[in-house]
């Protein structure tokens, strides 16, 4: 039977005439050509053909029986070892000494940072309307709770680029890197300038519209990162022209 690497079955996600559908599970790989459910090489507009979807079946409705229906035309090559190949000598080594560090944290660290960066904005126009100081406090600390886990979720999403994408240049990826070095940024200007100065926020003179100025951009920031992080999660369906 014939053998695939991962880089051979992106190859056959079936976004154009001619090109085969593909998918892999638990190590096998399934031809669904022919199959209404997969035209264009799209599954519901959220699994993308070409790709190994072993990960992805929990959260479907249904179990690995539905891939029966399909022929099997080949097997893929062990993902970790392709992989690895890919990753540098360090990473390599400590992901085969802790290799639970594969099923790796991003989707969960990655919710804290814009929790905590829309509610520091959040809070901070309640203050602006109310104007109860508690509120600007509220909104400080949870710039502060931004502030710890943006560098974690920027690793764990150093970590997922490695592995799951062997660091290839991607659009979505370059966009989300500047971005994110960006948000950090400011954050920590905002989190210094209000240690320094307690009452800045209450400055009505140009310093303290600008403080407010570099809180409200945490917004478009995080929203930039997370549309960009979906669209590698979730891409879009091409509309046929």
């Amino acid at each position: 039977m014939k053998e695939f690497d991962e880089q051979a079955l992106t190859e056959c996600d079936g976004s154009q005439d001619g090109v085969p559908t593909y998918i892999a599970h638990d190590g096998k790989i399934y031809d669904v050509s022919a199959s209404k459910i997969w035209k264009g090489g799209m599954h519901m507009k959220r699994h993308q053909a070409g790709r190994d979807l072993t990960a992805e079946l929990p959260a479907a409705p249904h179990g690995e029986e539905v891939f029966e229906r399909y022929p099997q035309i080949g097997v893929l090559l062990n993902k970790n070892d392709v992989a690895d190949q890919h990753l540098p000598p360090w990473l390599a080594r400590l992901l085969e000494r802790y290799p639970l560090i594969r099923k790796h944290p991003h989707p969960m660290l990655v919710h804290y940072p814009i929790v905590f960066m829309f509610a520091t904005a959040g809070f901070i126009v309640l203050a602006l309307i109310t104007g109860i100081r508690s509120f600007e406090t509220t909104a400080f600390h949870c710039l502060g709770g931004g502030l710890i886990f943006t560098p974690l979720a920027m690793a764990s999403g150093f970590l997922t680029w490695w592995i799951n994408y062997q660091a290839k240049t991607m659009r979505q990826v370059r966009i989300k890197i500047v971005t994110s070095f960006f948000l950090l940024l400011d954050a920590i200007i905002i989190f210094s300038w209000r240690m320094l100065v307690p009452d800045i926020f209450f400055n009505r003179g140009a310093d303290g519209f600008l403080y407010i100025f570099l809180i409200c951009a945490l917004v478009p920031m995080v929203s930039i990162i997370g549309w960009f992080g979906a669209e590698l999660t979730f891409p879009l369906a091409k509309k046929e022209k």
